[in-house]
């Protein structure tokens, strides 16, 4: 839950403290880009090198610092709350979002579009298949297809939107190996909104 918490930080700022929207979308590419910059020079090394899951493993814990201050100065968090999730499901080693997968995130656009203080975290995992560091990277790439195909379809501002990658960590488990590979390749969509006023004023003690 704090790691939900701390990907939503940044778009709080903007909604909790009146923070210039040009300014937090210029904060949150810049980020990213750093971010894909260097996870892309991982791409393609599928041995297990310790040294490459120290960095994965500082880059998280730099990105997850920096969301930690900010949700700290973040005001009325508490009050959000899921309003729709959705799944996407992608082909052995891809990661382009297919016709399936376009009915679900067009659902999610439109929530998004009626909610225009609502936020929205995306997750890629992958199945077992491979080394960590190279899920890592089709993870995030998931991820990004499914972000960017939301913000060309529905003009939804990038900082509305949130990407990570859990890789192969986070598997479901199946006892069907076959069925439970096949149900790893997929990026959830959670969009989180503050109540509605007929559910606020519904709220005991508000």
């Amino acid at each position: 839950m704090m790691r939900t918490l701390a990907i939503m930080a940044v778009p709080l700022l903007l909604i909790g403290c009146g923070a210039n929207k040009k300014y937090v979308n210029e904060q949150v590419t810049a980020a990213e880009e750093r971010a894909a910059a260097r996870l892309t020079t991982l791409e393609g090394r599928t041995d297990d090198n310790a040294q490459q899951l120290v960095q994965l493993q500082s880059l998280a814990a730099e990105l997850s610092r920096k969301t930690d201050m900010a949700i700290n100065q973040a005001a009325g968090f508490e009050k959000y709350q899921v309003v729709w999730q959705g799944e996407v499901s992608f082909g052995f080693d891809q990661y382009d979002v297919e016709p399936d997968g376009q009915v679900v995130l067009d659902e999610a656009g439109r929530e998004l579009m009626a909610r225009p203080r609502s936020i929205v975290e995306i997750a890629g995992y992958t199945d077992r298949t491979g080394s960590r560091e190279y899920n890592f990277v089709l993870g995030q790439r998931r991820a990004d297809a499914v972000k960017r195909y939301i913000g060309d379809s529905f003009s939804i501002g990038m900082f509305r939107m949130f990407t990570v990658s859990h890789g192969k960590e986070k598997a479901t488990g199946l006892t069907d190996e076959r069925r439970s590979n096949s149900k790893q390749r997929r990026v959830t969509v959670t969009v989180w909104a503050p109540p509605s006023p007929e559910t606020a004023q519904a709220t005991p003690g508000q």
